[in-house]
């Protein structure tokens, strides 16, 4: 078992930045594969980033690529997500991922074994 909790969330103002920590306990972290994914009210879960075990492979959904960072503390478990220029369609809660049957990550949800119950990011134009 894998328990995630993410914090950082909150309200920025459009080309304002946040910072989302997710803390991983339960499992050897450095052998799990992080993602982020987001879900706006009325759409679909949707993957943002991902990185893998050792955190030199990322991956980033095209609409966040250049603006946001994912990157891992293995020493403190903990994976973070680093979103500058935000805007308003980056509005969704968050959720943080782990995958520990992947060494670089997926970018499909349902190959994610665990996940954080979220965090709330809204961008006001």
């Amino acid at each position: 078992q894998v328990h995630l909790v993410e914090s950082g969330g909150g309200l920025v103002q459009a080309g304002g930045s946040l910072r989302l920590s997710c803390a991983a306990s339960g499992r050897t972290f450095s052998r799990l594969a992080m993602g982020w994914f987001r879900q706006a009210p009325g759409k679909e879960r949707e993957f943002v980033t991902v990185i893998g075990w050792s955190g030199v492979t990322t991956y980033y959904s095209d609409s966040v690529k250049g603006r946001f960072t994912i990157s891992r503390d293995n020493a403190k478990n903990t994976v973070y997500l680093q979103m500058n220029s935000l805007k308003p369609e980056d509005t969704a809660v968050y959720y943080c991922a782990a995958d520990g049957d992947s060494v670089s990550g997926s970018r499909r949800p349902v190959d994610y074994d665990y996940w954080g119950q979220g965090t709330q990011v809204t961008v006001s134009s």
